[in-house]
């Protein structure tokens, strides 16, 4: 069902323009640990901190995001309180951007929470560089502007904010063209200040096409991307250096299957592996199954650890670091179990890792011993619109 362009990129585009406040008190000081490190911290090191641009509208997050899907049901029993804490433990060694959606559960309104423990306790500096990216994933309805206005007030009101720093935008069948009405009322609520940014979340490169060429002023697109699937290298990379659009990628360390937890591991044998009990785990483990099965992901998992070992890091930490380091990415996303479990060091290790020639070398040969997903599922998205 799903297009693919014969034709990926049209080179002649001219198109293109451009290549809460509420009061704050402080109710006591406040001081970061030793080990920490802040994105939100005046001076920092530019590769924590990522601006997201087109023409007059830009945001700057975090690189390294705290994925919120977690908190929808699947991963343990979410404890509102404790989840909170988690997330100021996030925000306070400096990983500042939650990613959510109107579907994920309670997320919105955690996020809600938090931002309001923020404003009470943290410096109005600290609050100034907390991001809340939300998605919307509408029915297919006609998108008239009251509804369009509607949808996007319920999810102000769940994040108890003024204005989205960024409405990421999905849409399930490109048959119904109602996505770019959808924008264009998208685009009127950012004029009137009720949205910061506007983005799109699992768009294939035919459709930010022509979602451009209508003059949506887009800032970035949120795609499926691991060292498993590249398949957003392959189309969607080379049209957003043209454009100037950023992918923020999810699914990078595919639900934790980039991880020690994995390596050596036999899952066709009972006992032998930990089990896939988690939805984002059964849903990369059909990635896996789809780029070569389990025994060349051993091999994949072996190169990662040997780079993760030289540099004294984990898997996961070079798992996205490679994908951070690939054209067209500002941001990857890490899921985050609140209150449940925390990866905060080995995120904050990220930022600081540097791969050399060797270990880029290794790893790709590694991924392309693979299937070529974009040959097997199609162009960025696809995996939600095939028959």
């Amino acid at each position: 069902m799903a297009a693919v362009l014969n034709n990926p990129l049209l080179p002649n585009l001219t198109l293109f323009k451009s290549t809460r406040a509420k009061t704050t008190t402080r109710t006591e000081s406040y001081r970061l640990g030793v080990n920490s490190v802040r994105c939100s911290n005046v001076g920092i090191a530019e590769n924590r901190r990522v601006v997201l641009k087109n023409g007059n509208d830009s945001l700057d997050i975090c690189p390294v995001l705290n994925g919120m899907w977690q908190t929808s049901g699947g991963w343990g029993r979410i404890d509102r309180d404790d989840a909170v804490e988690a997330m100021l433990r996030y925000a306070d060694a400096g990983l500042s951007t939650f990613d959510m959606a109107d579907h994920y559960g309670p997320a919105e309104d955690l996020y809600g929470i938090f931002i309001n423990r923020v404003r009470r306790e943290r410096p109005p500096e600290f609050l100034e560089n907390i991001r809340g990216l939300t998605k919307w994933v509408p029915p297919p309805v006609k998108m008239t502007s009251s509804f369009v206005r509607d949808s996007i007030n319920i999810s102000r009101k769940r994040m108890d904010v003024d204005s989205l720093d960024m409405l990421q935008f999905h849409w399930w069948d490109y048959s119904n063209p109602g996505y770019l009405d959808a924008l264009k009322h998208l685009t009127d609520l950012k004029e009137e200040g009720k949205i910061k940014t506007v983005a799109l979340t699992n768009f294939d490169t035919e459709r930010l096409q022509i979602i451009l060429e209508n003059e949506i002023p887009i800032v970035s697109n949120q795609v499926q991307h691991s060292i498993v699937d590249m398949r957003p290298q392959q189309k969607m990379a080379e049209f957003c250096q043209l454009t100037g659009v950023k992918l923020i990628t999810y699914g990078t360390i595919m639900g934790g299957l980039l991880s020690e937890k994995f390596l050596d591991t036999n899952i066709s044998i009972p006992f032998a592996a930990p089990p896939l009990n988690t939805p984002s785990l059964q849903k990369y483990k059909r990635m896996i199954d789809a780029w070569g099965g389990w025994s060349l992901f051993q091999g994949l998992l072996r190169t990662l650890k040997q780079v993760a070992s030289k540099h004294g890091v984990s898997i996961a930490t070079v798992a996205v670091k490679y994908i951070l380091d690939q054209p067209a990415v500002a941001g990857s996303m890490i899921g985050v179990r609140l209150g449940l479990a925390e990866h905060i060091q080995d995120s904050i290790a990220i930022f600081s890792l540097v791969l050399d020639e060797d270990d880029v070398n290794s790893i790709k040969e590694a991924s392309e011993k693979g299937n070529d997903l974009l040959k097997v599922i199609g162009d960025c998205g696809d995996e939600y619109r095939r028959a």
